[in-house]
């Protein structure tokens, strides 16, 4: 009877034992399942970060290449920029070396101009000598721009070369033999200049050799045209008028 009471509580004893391994493994087994549920939601997690930081990488790769391509065309500019301000450096200093030679050039082309127009044929001489003087006048004011005075002398010179290419009359005073009258001039261009008295009744020409004017005939209603022409109260036409040169006729 002993012997049975032991057997029996043997079996509980292993049957309890059994039992109680098998809740373990099946509370191990609901460890484990939850565990590897927390590792799947980390390896999504992981390769959801994984794609997000992919994607990042690429924009930034996009933006170092577009940042290699700007800082290139930068490196481009700045050397022209460079080369740029290496020629400017050279221009300036060629602009200084000619802004010292601008004043002396314009004083000698000034002169120039003062001896042509007291060598040339004496008309309009008011009008040239004032222009003449008011060029000087700007060349010895400091406060005229350099540019200013090369201005005001090209178109002094500018001037007197249009007076070879036109025509013109205007009244004025000359001294014919010793005695100064009052008369209209006529100037065709740089080829001829001749006067009229008011009553038409004596003409002539500046005579170069002579240095005077002298009297001429038989172009009294030539030179009467030419002055109506001048004056725009007849039309252009071909005029027959003597012409005197440097040497003889």
């Amino acid at each position: 009877m002993r012997t049975y009471f032991y057997l029996l509580s043997l079996l509980a004893f292993f049957a309890f034992s059994e039992n109680t391994d098998i809740e373990e493994i099946l509370t191990e087994n609901e460890s484990n399942f939850s565990l590897s549920e927390k590792s799947q939601s980390q390896v999504n997690e992981l390769s959801t970060e994984k794609d997000s930081l992919l994607a990042e990488w690429k924009v930034v790769v996009k933006q170092v290449e577009g940042l290699k391509i700007y800082n290139e065309q930068k490196r481009r500019q700045i050397k022209a920029q460079e080369e740029r301000l290496v020629t400017l450096a050279e221009q300036t200093r060629q602009v200084v070396v000619i802004q010292r030679q601008i004043p002396p050039l314009m004083e000698r082309m000034a002169d120039s101009l003062e001896q042509f127009v007291n060598l040339d044929a004496p008309f309009s001489l008011d009008e040239r000598t004032k222009r003449i003087n008011q060029v000087r006048a700007t060349l010895s004011d400091p406060k005229v721009t350099a540019s200013e005075q090369v201005r005001q002398v090209l178109e002094a010179y500018n001037i007197e070369r249009e007076y070879g290419r036109t025509i013109e009359t205007y009244e004025d005073a000359i001294v014919i033999d010793g005695e100064e009258k009052v008369v209209n001039i006529l100037r065709i261009g740089r080829l001829a200049l001749l006067y009229q008295l008011k009553d038409q009744s004596q003409a002539g020409i500046w005579d170069p050799e002579q240095n005077d004017w002298v009297e001429v005939s038989g172009y009294r209603i030539p030179i009467r045209d030419g002055i109506r022409m001048a004056n725009k109260t007849a039309p252009l036409d071909l005029l027959a008028v003597p012409v005197k040169f440097q040497g003889g006729e």
